[in-house]
């Protein structure tokens, strides 16, 4: 196991403890036998995160309470960040202040507070819409409108009704093109497969199409199953391939850096018409320097960072990203990090965003 998984979870443990410790403490002196069930319960959800994993791809519990138990044990990442950052600062609140009291229940009720605030935000994306000029000619045509989405994590944690709704949201666009920067799965083809996620996904609509690049997560799922799956929708897998529109318009779908072989961007553009625009779908942000030198992709998509998801993680994946997050032009290249359009894990957007974006797009007649 890496060596970044195994602090994270030697971290996540020692939380739980200083929580759970500092619990105890503020039960102060009641009940033997209710101070058991505290426990109990406490790292029954603490270990639910475990549990959720190991059962990811089970089919002997029902999909509803797979996806309660896949909330708590994932949520429960989110609260213990939170209650070991407020109950750290009200620790530190009482080394100068000795009268100072309730910092367990004060923590308590900020970390719920911002769970609340957090799961709101993430039920309700937003729209980000970009003016994109591309100095290239298209066919007869001299505008596109593209809706742009990624890490939709289907399974367990986005289910059948947020799907429904998410759907709802595209084509009320009427969008020309649909492109996916990858993560279209989560951590399990099985329960997308078994919720027939197939059916919402071919109520998409674009005139042009819906064209896709593999994530990380559909290695993590397995790439045999998720592509099986994606050739049943109007979903459109490009890997390590390219795609020419009847209007001239070019897209490159790159593998996902799972694939260790993967072609380099320079390879994939060789093959294209330098004259037309060129649109690449990349999951991680990563090699845009690369894509840049090529002058050849007029508009990068990727996602894969979710921008942290919460914050103040969201300060770690502007460390580890060159672009972590949002819109940024180098040389002739538009790129673009979404932060996804659902999310990995915990149901909780605290200083980010879900999103689904619109590139207006106009080139040269």
């Amino acid at each position: 196991m890496p060596l970044f998984f195994i602090l994270l979870l030697v971290s996540y443990l020692l939380g739980n403890i200083y929580i759970f410790v500092r619990g105890l403490q503020a039960l102060g002196q009641i009940s033997f036998i209710f101070k058991w069930g505290y426990g109990l319960s406490y790292w029954a959800g603490a270990f639910m995160l475990f549990a959720i994993f190991a059962l990811r791809s089970s089919r002997q519990i029902p999909f509803s309470i797979g996806q309660v138990l896949f909330h708590i044990g994932s949520g429960w990442l989110v609260f213990t960040l939170y209650m070991v950052i407020f109950l750290s600062i009200t620790d530190l609140v009482k080394v100068f202040n000795s009268s100072f009291q309730y910092g367990f229940v004060i923590s308590l009720l900020l970390t719920s507070g911002l769970l609340v605030y957090g799961y709101i935000r993430y039920q309700h994306p937003e729209k980000q819409v970009f003016n994109i000029h591309i100095n290239k000619p298209l066919i007869n045509k001299d505008r596109l409108k593209i809706v742009a989405i990624s890490d939709w994590h289907l399974g367990l944690g986005t289910g059948i009704k947020k799907l429904k709704k998410d759907v709802d949201r595209i084509n009320a666009e009427n969008p020309d093109l649909i492109i996916i920067g990858g993560d279209l799965i989560d951590n399990s083809i099985i329960p997308v497969i078994d919720r027939q996620m197939d059916r919402e996904l071919n109520r998409l609509h674009a005139t042009m199409g819906i064209y896709m690049a593999p994530g990380n997560h559909e290695y993590i799922s397995g790439i045999g199953a998720c592509t099986d799956f994606i050739n049943k929708t109007q979903i459109k897998l490009l890997k390590d391939s390219i795609v020419t529109l009847p209007c001239g318009l070019q897209i490159i779908g790159r593998d996902d850096r799972q694939n260790r072989n993967r072609l380099s961007v320079r390879d994939l553009t060789r093959l294209t018409d330098k004259s037309r625009p060129v649109v690449l779908i990349d999951h991680q942000p990563v090699e845009l320097a690369a894509t840049e030198a090529t002058g050849v992709v007029d508009i990068q998509f990727s996602g894969h960072t979710h921008n942290g998801q919460v914050f103040p993680l969201s300060l770690l994946a502007g460390y580890l990203f060159d672009i972590s997050y949002g819109y940024e032009k180098r040389g002739n290249t538009n790129f673009y990090v979404s932060s996804g359009f659902s999310l990995w894990g915990p149901p909780f957007r605290i200083g980010t965003c879900s999103e689904f974006v619109i590139f207006e797009c106009s080139f040269i007649e």
